[in-house]
């Protein structure tokens, strides 16, 4: 099977999943993956980090599943769920095909935040083996919607 290339979702500078203050996601109990710490100013839009069928869709959170089968959850915050989907704009339905880049959520990092709540973004490959990534942006460097994240073996 082919390497999975994995976008950015949203644009930002790119985490360690260990700076990522939940221990689901830093501990990497659904799989590996980065994390984006948005920009307030560098927009509203979530793209799809990998082209596939829209398999789960919250507002707050999202999986893909890429040809081959291969998950990628994106999750916008967290405690998101909290929300109730308020200050989320889906543009996509589960069972959609997505193309890698397309709008899928709009939302407000700033707005997330000002509510108390981090505006963090684990992208994970779902039941992937830590030793399958392949980091294409380093922690500390920033990322616009749409550039190359990571890669899964």
């Amino acid at each position: 099977m082919a390497a999975l290339t994995v976008l950015a979702p949203v644009a930002g500078t790119v985490r360690a999943l260990a700076d990522v203050d939940d221990p689901v996601f830093s501990g990497e109990i659904v799989g590996p993956g980065l994390a984006i710490q948005p920009d307030a100013q560098a927009g509203r839009a979530v793209v799809a980090p990998v082209a596939g069928t829209v398999a789960k869709l919250h507002p707050h959170a999202f999986v893909l599943l890429a040809e081959g089968g291969r998950g990628v959850l994106v999750h916008l915050g967290i405690n998101t769920v909290q929300l109730g989907g308020e200050g989320f704009v889906l543009h996509v339905a589960e069972g959609d095909a997505v193309a890698q880049g397309q709008l899928l959520v709009e939302w407000d990092p700033a707005a997330v935040e000002g509510g108390g709540r981090s505006a963090i973004c684990p992208v994970i490959g779902l039941e992937a083996l830590p030793d399958s990534l392949t980091r294409l942006a380093e922690p500390g460097t920033e990322v616009a919607a749409g550039d190359p994240l990571l890669q899964l073996a």
